[in-house]
Formats: structure tokens, sequence, C-alpha cells
């Protein structure tokens, strides 16, 4: 598909399924070959009869929703943000979860891929807080729409380019070598659990002290469909925890309920008075 083509039938298509052509301008390419393959695979000579055949068959949205995911991601990935993690938020929101009965801190990967960023939590948990505080457990949620890397997150083992940017230190510890992969000890998989869900359509029924959006909805969600879903999981978040976005995003304008965390740039905490917590 040349590039004309590919711009041209991503700024008709990706409007009418709430996303954003600005977000997947340096990403079209990729996007692009994934389309260009399906249309292949149907037997249809021509990105016009690909765009006629979506006109007419409402399910094949859904398998070009699909190929719009943009599933980057790494262990450790920005560095600064999981050290402002470690030194500053999670202390925080630990020394909250003690004072609670229940002594539960909960996340939420929003976007996990294929269980790097949710696994990476646990990782840094485990080996900088668990002994610190005994009492809490840390239980994660990973969700993604992607059944396929859901699977990979399940089995949770990965090449060495999914470790590039973890300490070595932290490698060492939470990885076993198995063919050539790199396998996520059982001590950093317990109170992980991942899960198939389009935050478009629906939101998880619980409460997170922590919410990592980062690189998903606030790049390749429409303007007014980044404020509802964003809405709706600041509404998930206890008050005084924290939600993490990426490092070159921005909250929408008129974004309620959030204060930046003092510091930190993609990382916000929601009001300490905020309304319908628990």
């Amino acid at each position: 598909m040349k590039d004309d083509d590919c711009v041209a039938f991503l700024q008709w298509a990706l409007p009418r399924m709430g996303l954003y052509w600005p977000g997947f301008r340096k990403v079209r390419g990729l996007v692009c070959k994934r389309i260009d393959r399906r249309r292949r695979a149907l037997g249809i000579d021509t990105v016009a009869g690909y765009r006629d055949l979506l006109r007419d068959n409402a399910v094949e949205w859904d398998a070009l929703r699909a190929l719009c995911a943009i599933p980057i991601s790494r262990f450790y990935r920005d560095r600064g943000v999981f050290a402002a993690l470690e030194h500053v938020v999670l202390p925080g929101l630990a020394a909250a979860a003690c004072a609670r009965p229940e002594h539960t801190l909960s996340c939420w990967s929003v976007g996990c891929a294929s269980g790097e960023e949710a696994y990476t939590l646990s990782i840094v948990w485990q080996l900088q807080f668990a002994a610190r505080f005994p009492a809490v457990a840390l239980r994660i949620l990973g969700s993604d729409v992607d059944p396929v890397l859901l699977a990979r997150a399940a089995v949770g083992c990965y090449p060495s380019s999914s470790l590039s940017e973890l300490p070595l230190g932290l490698r060492a510890q939470a990885f076993e070598a198995r063919a050539r992969r790199h396998c996520v000890r059982e001590k950093f998989r317990a109170g992980v659990v991942f899960e198939q869900r389009d935050i478009r359509d629906s939101i998880p029924d619980a409460r997170f002290d922590l919410v990592l959006c980062r690189n998903g909805v606030l790049t390749y969600f429409e303007p007014e469909l980044q404020r509802s879903v964003l809405h709706r999981i600041i509404a998930t978040l206890r008050a005084g925890g924290a939600l993490v976005v990426g490092v070159h995003e921005s909250l929408p304008a008129g974004t309620e309920g959030l204060a930046r965390w003092p510091g930190m740039r993609c990382i916000f905490r929601r009001g300490m008075h905020a309304n319908g917590t628990r």
C-alpha cells in the first residue's frame, strides 16, 4: 500500500472507530502493512475494494480495530516513570493501604499488551517493598482487547528484546531461562491476573490505588472518546490514588478530579476527598 493511499484510508477509517489520526501518524506504516495483509488474505485487489467491504460488512470493522492496535511494550519502559513510582508514589500508596482494613494495594495496567508493565510492577514491589510492607497484599489487573497478546501475558515468557530496559539486577532475580526465552518466576506472577476488556465499552467494577494508562487512550482515541474513557478510569481510583499517563501525553482540557503529583510530569493524584471512593 502506497503511503498516500495509507494516509487517505486511515483518515477515513479511524474516526469511524473513535480513533485519532494524529496518534497514528508515526505508526501508520506498521498499521497499513497489517491492513494490506488482511486485504490480500480476503482476496481483495485494492484498498478501495477493502473500503467497499467495510461499508457493507459490520463484522469486518472488528477485524480492522484489532489491526489498528499498537502493542509496544517492554519491561521497565520509561525508566524515569518507574523510578518515580519506586521512590515516591508506591511508598505513599503502600502506607495508605496499611491504614485500610483489607491492607490491599490494587493496580490496573490499562492496555497491558503482553503483560510487561503488569509484571514490572510486581517485580518492583516484590524486590523493593514486600519486606518493608509485609501486611500489604499487591493485586495487579492487566487488561487488553487483544486475546493473542493476553495469551502471551499468561505464559509470561519473553525474548531478550523485551527486557532491554530492565536493570540487570532485576533481570537476574525475576526471570529464569527456558528455551531461549526469559520467563517470569512464579514469585512475581502471584497476584497478577489478566482479562480481555475493551475499555471503550466497559470498565472494571473495582477500586484501584494505581492505574497505569500509558500510550493508549490519550494517544490513539479521538478527543471526545478520550474524555469519556478517562472520566470512567478516574472514577475507579481511590481518593489519593495515582494515575500514570505516557511521558509525551497530556490530560484533555477540562479533566477534573486530578492534580499533578508534585514534581511528576506524567503522574497525577486523585483528590483526597473524591466522591464515591471507598
